[in-house]
């Protein structure tokens, strides 16, 4: 069930950025326009991440094996750094054109009622998309799908100021069309490092601080806990995994120690969804046994 829900809507996405991409290439051909040019560059590089996020979600799901005992669920995050990798190349296409037009002068553009179709068009579609990846993502925690919803949702900014120089040149201020395409590319850069970095954070095995956080605050509120160390969260794709050594009272009884070890575990997972909870429990030597 989860696996289709997030194919489905990981597919319509694809769907979507196919006729994005054929919709603004040919207006954008059409107008001599670079902002609907570098649109549709845009949304031809958010179709192949489209097509990839199909593809990941579609793996990252399958259970461990014996070659994969922590799972698949990094495929996805090897996918968002492929996304951006993709958005980082687009810009340097649309900073170079955007600096050309302006340095030479060569920006007059043809606009008409195409124009403003095909980029309010776009705008409708990449809200309604990005609302929906992003509502899957957060139901399943897939970095993925939250990729892919962060393409549409920049799409929509992008778009908006594309659509700002249309028409800005309609009054005859042709070199707007420019400056327009060049805060789309500041904006694609600001969104794809910040994507970059949760990416790489994920396949280095970098600790999610905020999961950290949760965790150390339900341990300190346990009152069975006296202590704890080395604690060490990892996240993979949808997955979370958690290792903790806890300090308990040295008199208590193998059966008591395993009931609250499974506290704990479902009390974090209740916090974290699809964790992998393993903890090590030690006798606390600087506490008296059976003291009232």
């Amino acid at each position: 069930m989860i696996k289709n829900e997030k194919k489905r809507v990981a597919l319509l996405s694809v769907l979507a950025a196919i006729f994005l991409t054929g919709f603004k290439m040919i207006i954008g051909i059409l107008t001599g326009s670079l902002g609907i040019l570098s649109e549709a560059l845009h949304s031809t590089l958010d179709l192949i991440a489209a097509v990839i996020t199909f593809f990941s979600v579609s793996i990252s799901d399958k259970p461990a094996d014996k070659e994969h005992n922590y799972g698949h669920g990094k495929v996805e995050n090897f996918s968002a750094l492929i996304e951006t990798l993709l958005l980082l190349i687009t810009c340097v296409w649309i900073i170079y054109e955007a600096v050309n037009r302006l340095v030479t002068g060569e920006t007059e553009i043809k606009v008409n009622i195409w124009s403003y179709i095909v980029v309010i068009t776009a705008i409708i579609i990449d809200v309604t998309r990005s609302r929906a990846l992003s509502k899957v993502a957060k139901k399943h925690n897939s970095q993925a799908l939250e990729a892919d919803a962060l393409h549409f949702s920049t799409d929509v900014w992008s778009s908006s100021v594309v659509l700002l120089g249309l028409i800005c040149a309609n009054f005859g201020f042709f070199f707007a069309d420019s400056i327009a395409a060049l805060f789309v590319a500041i904006l694609v850069v600001s969104v794809s490092l910040k994507l970059g970095k949760k990416s790489i954070d994920v396949l280095l095995d970098t600790a999610p601080q905020d999961k950290v956080h949760m965790v150390e605050v339900l341990l300190s509120a346990t009152p069975e806990v006296i202590s704890y160390h080395d604690l060490k969260i990892r996240s993979a794709g949808a997955n979370t995994f958690i290792k903790v050594n806890v300090h308990l009272q040295p008199d208590l009884s193998l059966k008591q120690v395993h009931e609250i070890c499974d506290k704990i575990e479902i009390e974090i997972g209740n916090l974290i969804k699809r964790s992998e909870v393993y903890i090590h429990a030690e006798p606390e030597e600087n506490v008296l046994v059976n003291v009232q």
